[in-house]
């Protein structure tokens, strides 16, 4: 592939990703596989900008007197805001289609409805108030440890749906975001980009943190993925495959999971 041809693809990649894991004024130019396995790989960089907007957030709150817990609700809005709540309506839709314990073609009928059932709000209600609670208390040991996780969180979200977008990882319908990118990343290419954002989180860290501020943040980016991964198994076994409602439920929980570990220890 010469320079320019590589330079483009990149650049259609990069729209794919912030055009549809983000509400930013981004214009996706190609749906077809090869932008979908270079946008799969560039989502990390969307979640970095909408990490990094969350941060800010949070910051100004607090340098104008705010309290933690405020610049927690805040920072944890923006996600949803800079989403239309795209994810957080995935993961109550990937919520009632579990919870619904019926066979996978009607589950799939279940999250394909636009209104949230019993199981979708009590998931919404938990992992909000988890992330706002994990939020609150980071803030309340300083504004570098609040931004940071903000930050770790959402790439971590956005990491977990580039290494679910791997082979052996089958769509659940023909159609939607979960077919355009299911199996569009290489394996290879999706385990390179998972230690390249961990080695870039360690030396980040590490230079605010220490050593052991590198090893707790990576140890937090391992957590949020594994917990994805556990979500994604219990899908594809549950719906054979997945849609676009379970990216939004892998990103979620793998947000929370990385920010409940950031709080311990």
């Amino acid at each position: 592939m010469s320079a320019p041809r590589s330079t483009q693809a990149a650049a259609d990649g990069i729209r794919f990703a912030f055009g549809t894991l983000t509400a930013l004024p981004v214009r996706v130019t190609r749906w077809d596989r090869e932008a979908a396995r270079a946008g799969m790989l560039a989502a990390p960089l969307a979640g970095l900008v909408v990490g990094l907007c969350a941060a800010a957030v949070g910051g100004l709150l607090l340098l104008a007197g705010s309290a933690p817990l405020l610049a927690a609700v805040a920072t944890t809005a923006v996600p949803a805001a800079l989403t239309r709540g795209l994810h957080l309506d995935g993961l109550a839709d990937t919520a009632d289609g579990l919870g619904s314990a019926k066979p996978a073609g009607e589950a799939l009928r279940i999250m394909k409805r636009s209104d949230i059932g019993p199981f979708g709000v009590i998931t919404l209600l938990f992992v909000l108030l988890g992330q706002v609670a994990a939020l609150t208390e980071l803030y309340d040991e300083g504004w570098a440890y609040g931004a940071v996780a903000a930050a770790l969180a959402a790439v971590t979200a956005r990491l977990a749906l580039t290494l679910a977008a791997r082979p052996g990882v089958p769509p659940a319908r023909p159609e939607g975001l979960g077919a355009a990118v299911a199996g569009s990343v290489p394996a290879r290419a999706a385990v390179l980009a998972a230690l390249l954002v961990a080695a870039v989180s360690a030396a980040v860290c590490g230079g605010l943190f220490g050593a052991y501020g590198a090893l707790h943040h990576v140890l937090a980016l391992a957590a949020g993925l594994g917990a994805a991964h556990l979500l994604l198994a219990h899908c594809v076994r549950r719906f054979g495959g997945v849609t676009g409602d379970v990216f939004g439920g892998l990103a979620e929980t793998a947000a929370t999971a990385a920010l409940i570990v950031l709080t311990l220890g």
